[in-house]
């Protein structure tokens, strides 16, 4: 795993403003931060060279797109089959991400379909791969928080600040 980058008030405020347009360009990023434009192209690039932004592919809402009946499901697979059931759930289109994880289940799946027979249909589906011993599923009712990653880098920024013993300095603009 990576080292953590250390992010500053201008890679916040960047990433800030992408996160509530991504389709912004660097122009428009160096208007609203107050820096060159050259400055932001050059912190964006260090930004996705460290895979801090790792896309800018639009935020998909699949319950907007008909998919509304979601759920998580918890996977016990055979002992070794990580990478086989990794390829298996990649061919099943409901599966939206996947995680190996530790504790009981050994894989937990989100899972989005059109109706609750679709639901079903992808339980059994995952039931059926070989490598899966048992799954438990939980359907989810509604979203309390929306993925989201800004809170936890303005807070990791906050503390590398106060650790420091500096002034966190406000984002431009």
């Amino acid at each position: 795993m990576p080292a953590r980058m250390t992010l500053d008030a201008l890679d916040l405020a960047l990433l800030r403003t992408l996160s509530l347009d991504a389709r912004i360009g660097p122009l428009q990023l160096s208007r609203q931060t107050g820096v060159a434009r050259a400055t932001v192209t050059a912190r964006l690039q260090r930004l996705e060279d460290a895979g801090v932004i790792a896309g800018y592919q639009p935020d998909i809402d699949v319950a907007a797109a008909g998919f509304g009946v979601q759920a998580f499901v918890t996977l016990e697979i055979a002992q070794g089959a990580i990478e086989a059931v990794q390829h298996d759930l990649e061919s099943i289109p409901g599966v939206l991400e996947a995680y190996s994880t530790t504790g009981s289940g050994d894989v937990l799946c989100w899972i989005a379909a059109s109706s609750h027979e679709a639901l079903q249909d992808t339980l059994v589906r995952l039931n059926r791969l070989s490598d899966v011993a048992r799954s438990t599923s939980v359907v989810a009712l509604s979203r309390l928080v929306r993925r989201r990653a800004l809170p936890l880098l303005e807070s990791a920024a906050a503390a590398d600040a106060g650790r420091s013993g500096m002034r966190r300095p406000e984002p431009p603009g």
